[in-house]
């Protein structure tokens, strides 16, 4: 059975990250402080016991020039005895209509381990991020510029990262806690994460990007084998996403991995033409996440 979390059951949450992830109890007090919220976790019990559980954490995200809310997979475990039973499946699908119901149109996740990048391709999830080479502004020269004034730190952190496309956004109340996580382990360096993207409302993303490319027009048929909602035609004209409408000239066929790809504009100058003109390229950035 699959419910929210509540204050009775935030405890088994709690326990059942300490024995998945073994985080320290530093860590721990900070995100379950800053980050955790009843309402965004799901939990599976057996019976009254919890067996595995995810958070959802709301984000904002720039996506074509526009900022979206998004949800954010975290906390995604399942007890060592209560695995390969099938509650992973059963709550990354209720985790779905959770955001189908709440208006959210996207969801990211940064897979932990490499094994898990397939793992997550059989929900609909594609890599959207790329793991950085190069490390982020550093965070404790930023604190140690503006000394006792957080929020002014914060500002300038703002300008590092609000203009960038295709970028999960931070408010004040996010860097707060990104700082007390850096400080916990004494500011390492830090650079961008790999990560992965699930399109819940293809006919919002793709009315985002018509409303930015203006001048674009193409078909799209989208194929998503858990969503039948996505699955449909689509017609991009004069800055507007038509569902089912009259078929464009140049028209494409894509699953929903590969359109979110495309979206992004993830590698899209390495597809064949047309697609790689259709779709500009960018660099989709995951950085500073509470890990």
């Amino acid at each position: 059975m699959i419910k929210y979390a509540n204050d009775t059951t935030k405890q088994q949450v709690y326990d059942m990250w300490k024995t998945v992830f073994g985080d320290s109890d530093d860590y721990m007090k900070i995100y379950f402080r800053e980050k955790y919220r009843n309402e965004n976790t799901l939990i599976y019990f057996e019976g009254n016991k919890a067996a595995a559980s995810l958070q959802m954490l709301p984000y904002q995200f720039t996506f074509c020039g526009t900022e979206i809310p998004i949800l954010y997979h975290s906390g995604v475990c399942t007890l060592p005895k209560a695995r390969k039973k099938g509650y992973m499946d059963k709550l990354l699908m209720a985790s779905f209509e959770h955001a189908q119901k709440n208006d959210v149109s996207l969801m990211l996740l940064v897979p932990q381990e490499p094994w898990l990048l397939k793992f997550y391709d059989k929900y609909g999830f594609a890599q959207t991020f790329d793991a950085g080479t190069e490390e982020l502004p550093s965070l404790k020269k930023l604190i140690d510029d503006y000394p006792n004034n957080l929020h002014a730190a914060w500002r300038e952190f703002n300008t590092w990262f609000r203009w960038k496309d295709m970028t999960v956004q931070k408010s004040f109340d996010d860097f707060r806690a990104i700082v007390e996580e850096a400080k916990l382990f004494d500011f390492p360096p830090k650079k961008n994460l790999i990560g992965m993207s699930r399109v819940i409302n293809v006919e919002k993303l793709l009315s985002l990007f018509a409303n930015r490319y203006e001048q674009k027009t193409f078909s799209v048929v989208v194929q998503d084998e858990l969503l039948k909602e996505n699955n449909a035609s689509f017609t991009i004209n004069g800055g507007k996403a038509e569902r089912n409408g009259t078929p464009a000239e140049t028209l494409f066929h894509v699953n929903i991995r590969k359109l979110t790809q495309l979206l992004f504009g993830y590698y899209t100058s390495e597809n064949e033409s047309p697609l790689r003109t259709v779709f500009p390229e960018k660099t989709p950035q995951m950085h500073f996440m509470m890990e």
